[in-house]
């Protein structure tokens, strides 16, 4: 990707959704070398466990994520951040419906 691909400004609601797994919806949004994900997540939703060689940092907007996180249990509220090393396996329940804000360095050309 170069620079004259990178959005440069726009509303996060005109983004197309993205469904990354059932309940799970996000709004992509791609730089050189990072990527930043807005993910609504239905509740009783079920992130399988995963891992990839980026860094991710997560932040709970709204609601709450129960994730395990390299074999810990952890539960994140509304205001929670975590950051996730590269290739550490994770996965989530949503036990209501939240808003994730997860950041995720270098870019996940996965998503694109």
């Amino acid at each position: 990707m170069n620079v004259q691909t990178i959005i440069k400004m726009q509303q996060l609601k005109d983004i197309k959704p993205r469904q990354l797994a059932p309940g799970l919806e996000a709004r992509i949004i791609h730089g050189v070398q990072t990527t930043l994900s807005v993910v609504e997540i239905k509740g009783g939703s079920v992130l399988p466990e995963h891992k990839h060689f980026q860094e991710q940092i997560t932040y709970i907007v709204k609601g709450q994520l129960d994730m395990v996180i390299g074999g810990e249990k952890y539960l994140l509220t509304e205001g929670s951040v975590h950051v996730i090393p590269p290739n550490v396996p994770h996965s989530a329940v949503a036990p209501m419906d939240c808003v994730v804000v997860d950041a995720f360095s270098p870019a996940r050309d996965d998503y694109r």
